[in-house]
């Protein structure tokens, strides 16, 4: 029996001096990213949500890359869902999945309130002010949506009482 394919998993040979890949030990992140294939792979209809279930608690016992290839060895290697993260294939440099920054939900709901006269605009202000305090912070993105919606809502809010008087 041969070693199961992991090229469609989205890995990389780690490097000469290295064990094969199929042999090197899965992370968390890898795990996650198996469990995203999955869960595309259900919205598409290729799993039932038995399969499903199954393959996610294979996915989360797997501790090396080949195991989780068994995982998805029956789907298909091209679906719609994004491509895999690129991985770093140097040696002693391991195999880590790029980081994506996520966008501040307090950045959106400042700027969808920004647009609704009102009271909600007064609520626009507050969460534009800590939502960019929080982007600060943590480095997530979205300052420019709660930098929007504290300019929108500002305008919005001197409109209105320039209107009332």
């Amino acid at each position: 029996m041969t070693a199961p394919d992991i090229s469609h998993v989205g890995l990389a040979d780690p490097g000469p001096g290295s064990p094969p890949a199929s042999r090197v030990r899965a992370s968390d992140a890898d795990r996650e990213h198996m469990i995203d294939m999955l869960r595309e792979a259900f919205a598409e209809g290729r799993l039932t949500a038995e399969e499903h279930v199954a393959r996610v608690g294979q996915a989360y016992a797997a501790r090396t890359y080949a195991e989780l290839a068994t995982v998805s060895a029956d789907l298909p290697a091209g679906s719609s869902a994004s491509p895999p993260a690129p991985w770093c294939s140097t040696p002693g440099a391991g195999l880590a999945p790029a980081t994506r920054r996520r966008t501040n939900p307090l950045a959106v709901a400042a700027l969808v309130c920004s647009v609704i006269p009102g009271l909600p605009q007064l609520a626009a202000i507050a969460l534009s002010v800590g939502a960019l305090r929080q982007v600060r912070r943590t480095g997530e993105r979205g300052s420019a949506l709660a930098a929007a919606g504290l300019v929108i809502a500002t305008l919005g809010l001197l409109l209105t009482v320039l209107l009332v008087l």
